[in-house]
């Protein structure tokens, strides 16, 4: 099998810690804070095998905005000096609004958290909700963040790497290998290996993911961001993994982020909490 390159020209800050939650600390302190299914797209596209891959890459959010709604699974394992802690999620997520409901799942004596019950996390553009988050959050209520001011855009602090960010991440594609034809739950997909630049991915985001990627893109000390990533014959991303290494004061930080489509095409319904149901006092941290 011959292995294609392709380059275009042209990670992450040294951060003080790594939590996820509010419920997990790797290191001292905190951060900030599938199936085959689905219809086409009705693009028509050709097939990706004939298409330039930095030009696949480039428009792989623009075509989940087309397909529309999407089931997703999804995994975050976060190791540093020698402690590996996987935490995963499950949900939907509705590329056209950028509104998403993922449940997340803890590993059982994460800081002590056994028994934690599963968090709910709604992803919305420039704002993350979740519930059940303990850390002094009294039941029933959410917390709002603001994933613009996170060092990491929320691509790491919830747990989950919003599906959006994730796919416009790859507009940051900068050195791309295609690795080659595969199958994914019963579905033919092309994989590729690169990695994306997060100062680029930034600038040619959408309007509603661009504050978070900005954010993101000036709190990583490297902007570049190693990744796998498998397409569709439509052109779809149905499977993406993200590689993050945070240098800190304390051992570094290795993150892998793995996102799961598939169902494409089901509606997705995200209600965003009232005021009066948002908890704005203090949070225990870490």
């Amino acid at each position: 099998m011959a292995v294609q390159r392709y380059r275009d020209g042209g990670g992450a800050r040294a951060v003080r810690a790594l939590a996820v939650t509010g419920a997990i600390a790797v290191t001292a302190g905190c951060f900030g804070g599938g199936g085959a299914g689905g219809t086409g797209d009705g693009s028509g596209q050709r097939s990706v095998a004939a298409e330039r891959p930095l030009d696949l890459l480039g428009r792989a959010a623009d075509v989940l905005v087309a397909a529309g709604g999407a089931e997703t699974r999804t995994s975050m394992e976060t190791t540093a000096g020698g402690t590996r802690v996987t935490i995963r999620g499950q949900g939907a997520y509705d590329f056209r609004r950028q509104l998403g409901r993922i449940k997340v799942v803890l590993p059982e004596g994460a800081a002590g958290a056994d028994g934690h019950r599963p968090i709910t996390e709604l992803l919305t553009p420039g704002a993350l909700y979740m519930k059940n988050r303990g850390a002094g959050v009294p039941d029933g209520k959410w917390v709002r963040i603001d994933t613009t001011a996170l060092k990491d855009g929320n691509l790491v602090t919830g747990g989950v790497t919003d599906p959006m960010a994730a796919a416009e991440l790859l507009r940051g594609a900068a050195d791309v290998t295609y690795v080659g034809k595969s199958e994914l739950a019963g579905v033919t997909v092309h994989h590729y290996r690169g990695v994306a630049d997060l100062g680029r991915a930034a600038r040619a985001a959408s309007p509603q993911s661009r504050g978070a990627l900005g954010a993101a893109a000036k709190g990583f000390s490297k902007d570049a961001v190693p990744f796998d990533a498998y397409l569709d014959e439509d052109g779809r991303l149905r499977k993406v993994r993200h590689r993050f290494t945070f240098s800190s004061e304390g051992p570094e930080v290795s993150v892998v982020s793995t996102l799961l489509l598939y169902g494409f095409g089901l509606p997705v319904t995200v209600a965003l909490p009232d005021e009066d149901a948002i908890y704005t006092g203090r949070i225990r941290q870490g």
